[in-house]
């Protein structure tokens, strides 16, 4: 096991900061944060705590500093659809409900799927059940070639931007699993280079379903200030239509003749288990 010290210093070489710029941000000498770091000064809980915030290490891995360090763990890991966070529960299913008629879903740490709105469901019609066995992986559903892969008419584009947004998340929280869905799904290999990924806050897709045309960008929303480690770990990505025509098909309102896109109908899938009433 790694010394409070040895954690640290990762984590300030992950943020690319001095001990002296550590110090700065925490308000404590450069020095005790060397001696910290060197195992030749035991910090309290609330020292370890106050580092770790001006690092913005993930809560996860701030139990792990306090148990190095001799402490007990600070935050707590309940589970979403257990009993400890209903009101949580039930304002991040209102949210996916508002969201309806268009898709959003809740990611975890992983990009495994938590909960989805019905609306996510007839994208998953054509996927294959292998692929619908919990943990049901988002990246998995839109990369690999039993997913939705054969739809996504911009897919190099959308493996640009996931690559980017995992091999960030990995250089500043890394994490064995997310490491081997990127080495399984988003590893650079010999094929053409990457386009240039247009915009990472506002993310496109481009759907092909029996000819049409469907267009959609995301946004991603998380918690802010978490106090537990599932919120601090999940995101809710939604989906919006991009235009008139795309908008019409989730609406059923009016629209210029082939708009809609005739996408299959789910039935009653629920895909992970959580399916929002």
């Amino acid at each position: 096991m790694h010394t409070v010290g040895e954690l640290l210093r990762q984590w300030r070489h992950r943020r690319r900061l001095s001990q002296l710029d550590l110090a700065l941000a925490a308000d404590v000498s450069a020095r005790h944060v060397s001696l910290v770091e060197t195992g030749k000064s035991r910090p309290s809980p609330e020292m370890i705590l106050r580092l770790a915030g001006r690092l913005e290490v993930p809560l996860r891995e701030r139990n792990r500093m306090l148990l190095a360090a001799g402490f007990a763990p600070r935050y707590t890991e309940r589970a979403l659809d257990g009993d400890a966070l209903p009101a949580v529960r039930e304002a991040v299913e209102r949210v996916l409900r508002a969201h309806e008629p268009y898709p959003a879903l809740v990611i975890d740490r992983r990009w495994n799927v938590v909960m989805t709105n019905r609306a996510l469901d007839p994208f998953l019609a054509r996927v294959s059940p292998d692929l619908l066995r919990p943990p049901v992986n988002m990246v998995r559903l839109g990369l690999d070639p039993r997913g939705l892969a054969p739809h996504i008419v911009n897919l190099a584009e959308v493996r640009a931007l996931l690559r980017v947004r995992i091999a960030r998340r990995l250089a500043t929280a890394p994490d064995a699993g997310l490491a081997a869905l990127y080495e399984e799904y988003l590893a650079p290999g010999a094929e053409e280079a990457d386009p240039p990924v247009a915009s990472e806050v506002v993310a496109s897709m481009i759907f092909n379903f029996g000819g049409r045309e469907l267009r959609l960008f995301s946004t991603t929303t998380t918690f802010g200030t978490p106090m537990d480690i599932t919120l601090d770990e999940i995101a809710i990505e939604s989906y919006y239509p991009a235009d008139a025509r795309s908008a019409a098909y989730f609406t059923g309102s009016a629209a210029p003749e082939g708009a809609r896109v005739p996408l299959p109908d789910a039935g009653d899938r629920d895909i992970c288990g959580d399916d929002v009433p």
